[in-house]
């Protein structure tokens, strides 16, 4: 527990000598008139003043102490708010008499919030600062600040004390902020579209709308058990058949898989359905989508990744299957050949999962030898049917669906189709995957007789997609990790990190 660290220890004696004194360590009220970064601004013409101050000018500031510099009778202060930081300029005669030699060199620390009072100056080093007048302390951190020089290195901390990393780390508050104007723009992109938001249920009675494994949580009112969502398609879709036209979620989905460096149990998307559009619509408005985030994030089109490269101004298009051969470099006579696949995998020493079919065996191959190298922006088009339970068929080739998934710099970024919307084909599609359930995929689509049902009174030819916000911003923030994307990552139980590390001992 953290109490019992003798520094804390030292620290709350600290805050006890000031409320003995009669200073709050607490206190509530603050009388902050101006941030950092608005005080920097305003008084920028300072230099231009013979004295280079002005004691006419007065403002409140208020911020974090991240450094404290204590000399005789003055000190120099740097205190930090969201915006910026800003240098104080503490002396001993401008203070209450016995104030800085009693409570503020020997109670206030490194840490601790302060409200500082004040006139603008700049310093010889010329520095533009503010010349304190009053001085007095908000909130007393009773726990040190990690040392400055080195920071918090260890990502797992890190992600686990994500307060002390935005605390200690100005870049990762700059991430996350990125991260609120995508969400909002995305927002006001699609609203100006003329899009509706509305809001689907979290907590689903069948687990559907995407191929995956579900979280499972018990309702005990009803006594039932219900499925954490893992998209909200099915919900959206119903929308549609209702007499919404353009629809979109900004939601959260869950699902019960692997956590690697792109996939967290919990996850952020954008999915939006628009009626009497297609796949090809999607294509463009997606191309629409991206200009305007780069423009009012104001992005370079050609944007460093890593050490990649990616080019905005070169969005490509290419079917899956000629994907295989053209980029992944497999023989054109296998890919259309279940055996061939088959036997072409286990050549190159891959695992084979029994009882694929041909479309997911294809799916093997595309995640195997293409995926990786899609770096600049590429829809990928014309999936299989057998990998596609909720996309509609090809009137020309029905083998293949209307679908498309984006690629940016390796990555799935998009997910998107002309929506299945004949009921009975839906209907055969989920028995399909309840064949593929009952024969061990346990991440097959559930039946969804209610979706099927709402299929049978019509829904207009509509145009779906998926796009994940998360892996959007790692793009856009060139961050390489979703933890480092996600304020609160999940994470292993600390104590089945520490007896994982006991067994390796």
């Amino acid at each position: 527990m953290i109490f019992k660290n003798k520094y804390v220890q030292q620290r709350i004696e600290k805050a006890q000598v000031l409320k003995d004194a009669g200073y709050n360590p607490y206190s509530n009220d603050s009388q902050r008139n101006t941030t950092v970064e608005k005080y920097l601004n305003v008084n920028s013409d300072i230099e231009e003043i013979e004295t280079k101050r002005d004691e006419n000018r007065h403002y409140i500031v208020s911020g974090r102490i991240k450094l404290l510099r204590i000399m005789g009778k003055a000190s120099f202060v740097k205190i930090e708010d969201e915006s910026g930081i800003l240098q104080i300029y503490v002396a001993r005669d401008n203070l209450p008499e016995g104030f800085y030699n009693t409570m503020f060199k020997k109670n206030i620390e490194v840490g601790d919030i302060i409200e500082v009072g004040g006139y603008p100056f700049v310093t010889g080093q010329g520095e533009l600062s503010l010349h304190a007048d009053s001085l007095r302390l908000l909130t007393k951190a009773i726990a040190p600040l990690p040392e400055k020089f080195h920071g918090i290195t260890d990502k797992e901390t890190r992600y686990r004390k994500r307060y002390l990393d935005l605390i200690m780390n100005t870049e990762v508050r700059k991430t996350f902020q990125t991260r609120s104007r995508v969400i909002s723009l995305t927002r006001r992109f699609f609203e100006d579209k003329g899009f509706l938001e509305v809001e689907t249920p979290m907590m689903h009675p069948i687990a559907g709308g995407a191929n995956a494994k579900p979280f499972v949580t018990h309702h005990n009112s009803l006594n039932v058990d219900r499925f954490l969502r893992i998209a909200p398609e099915l919900y959206l879709k119903r929308l549609i058949v209702g007499g919404f036209e353009a629809v979109f979620e900004i939601n959260r989905n869950f699902r019960n898989e692997g956590m690697d460096a792109t996939h967290n149990p919990e996850f952020t998307s954008i999915e939006f359905y628009w009626a009497y559009k297609t796949y090809k619509d999607l294509i463009a408005i997606t191309k629409e989508y991206f200009a305007y985030l780069f423009d009012h994030l104001d992005l370079p089109t050609l944007l460093p990744y890593g050490d990649l490269e990616v080019n905005f101004d070169n969005f490509q298009e290419i079917p899956l299957i000629e994907s295989l051969t053209t980029i992944g470099g497999v023989p054109a006579e296998v890919v259309n050949d279940k055996e061939k696949i088959v036997e072409y995998l286990k050549s190159k020493n891959l695992t084979v999962k029994p009882g694929l079919n041909l479309g997911q065996l294809q799916g093997e191959l595309f995640d195997e030898y293409v995926e990786e190298k899609l770096i600049d922006p590429t829809f990928i088009t014309d999936y299989p049917v057998e990998i596609s339970p909720l996309a509609r068929r090809n009137d020309e080739h029905p083998e293949i669906t209307e679908r498309f998934e984006l690629f940016i710099a390796g990555r799935e970024i998009a997910n998107a189709f002309s929506e299945l919307n004949d009921p009975i084909d839906q209907l055969s599609r989920f028995e399909g995957q309840m064949q593929a359930k009952d024969s061990g995929d346990d991440e097959a689509h559930e039946m969804d007789k209610d979706f099927v049902e709402a299929l049978c009174y019509g829904m207009a030819p509509t145009a779906g997609q998926g796009i994940g916000i998360d892996r959007l911003v790692m793009l856009l923030t060139n961050e390489h990790s979703i933890r480092d994307v996600l304020l609160f990552p999940a994470m292993k139980p600390l104590s089945q990190e520490i007896s994982e590390e006991e067994n390796q001992e």
